[in-house]
């Protein structure tokens, strides 16, 4: 449903409305002292809940006449020569221009505030790739620039170091590419997520198999519900936020022996986490990991190579598009948990 018939329908049902409430009151009070309070008030809503002017001069325009017409003498007839008919009109009138004038002017407001988030993110995003993927390309520039030009002089042992290098940064970059091809699908001004009825047994299977690629030597300890849970999701973006999440652990959890996925229902929404036993997230740090850009000096967790804003980023930004939120936390027993949650009903 779009905007216009949304407004036509919002504009129609309270001006029904307040047509129904006025000929009740009437007929209990016996009285027509209230009428013009009810429709303006009516007006009022109008001009409110809608976009612009239109709505709200069309909705005083018709409540004038509904008055005119039904509740006031002679009753069913149009008769305009009464002053306080046309008091009505003027004073709906002007209820209408002056709410719709400060309606749009907020909404405006919330616009230009909302479009300067958005270039705030994007100008992060932007600070944050440019420190982010230099490492790895520096690294992969080095490493082949070292085995074309010693070629048949490094040992088996060190060309084999050198090439796993050269294919954890391209993986890497692989993954960038993949959360910002994300944010810009997310950030295109108009949303559309591609739902579908997702069973949570597929969609951790799906994850954990891409998980492995990626990090073949880190166990994952999985936790799920045992009943059949379907969920409606976007479900690559989701696996995207499971992989990220997962993948953030590896990287930066110094000294983590332990990495858990779990979910749990809770009414009609489930809750994911994922949960590792390492050194936990520096305090000073907990606000600005989804904000897309923790700076080159920042240390996150072990101050791993990399900084994984972009990533978190990516994550926070799916799943406010699914309804939800996402937090991070140091446990209590030790170590960082990532929650969000999906409703499981549309």
């Amino acid at each position: 449903m779009n905007n216009r018939t949304r407004d036509f329908f919002v504009t129609a049902g309270i001006l029904v409305v307040s047509f129904l409430f006025s000929l009740i009151t009437n007929h209990i009070f016996q009285t027509d002292a209230s009428v013009p309070m009810v429709f303006v008030l009516g007006v009022f809503l109008i001009s409110v809940i809608t976009r612009g002017y239109v709505c709200g001069i069309i909705a005083s325009l018709l409540s004038t006449l509904a008055v005119n017409f039904a509740f006031t003498f002679p009753y069913f007839e149009f008769n305009f020569t009464m002053p306080e008919n046309l008091f009505s009109a003027v004073v709906m009138l002007v209820v209408a221009i002056v709410t719709g004038a400060l309606t749009t002017k907020l909404k405006y407001a919330e616009k230009l505030k909302a479009d300067s988030e958005r270039e705030k993110m994007r100008a992060n995003l932007l600070r944050a790739v440019s420190h982010d993927l230099r490492t790895p390309l520096t690294t992969i520039y080095g490493s082949t620039s070292m085995l074309l030009d010693n070629d048949g002089r490094i040992a088996d042992e060190d060309r084999r170091q050198l090439l796993r290098g050269i294919r954890d940064d391209a993986q890497w970059l692989v993954g960038m590419v993949e959360n910002l091809l994300s944010v810009t699908r997310l950030d295109d001004g108009e949303l559309r997520l591609h739902k579908t009825d997702t069973v949570l047994e597929e969609l951790i299977d799906a994850v954990l198999v891409k998980f492995r690629k990626r990090c073949p030597e880190q166990p994952v300890t999985v936790t799920i519900p045992e009943d059949f849970i379907s969920i409606p999701m976007d479900a690559v973006l989701i696996e995207q936020v499971l992989t990220n999440l997962l993948e953030n652990a590896v990287i930066h959890a110094d000294g983590m022996t332990r990495l858990e996925l779990a979910v749990r229902t809770e009414g009609t929404r489930a809750y994911f986490s994922v949960r590792d036993d390492g050194c936990g997230i520096p305090p000073d740090r907990l606000e600005d990991l989804f904000t897309g850009y923790l700076g080159s000096s920042d240390r996150q967790g072990d101050a791993a190579r990399r900084n994984m804003g972009i990533g978190l980023s990516v994550c926070a930004t799916i799943i406010k598009a699914h309804g939800g939120h996402i937090r991070a936390r140091n446990h209590p027993g030790g170590g960082a948990e990532f929650t969000f949650s999906l409703d499981m009903e549309e």
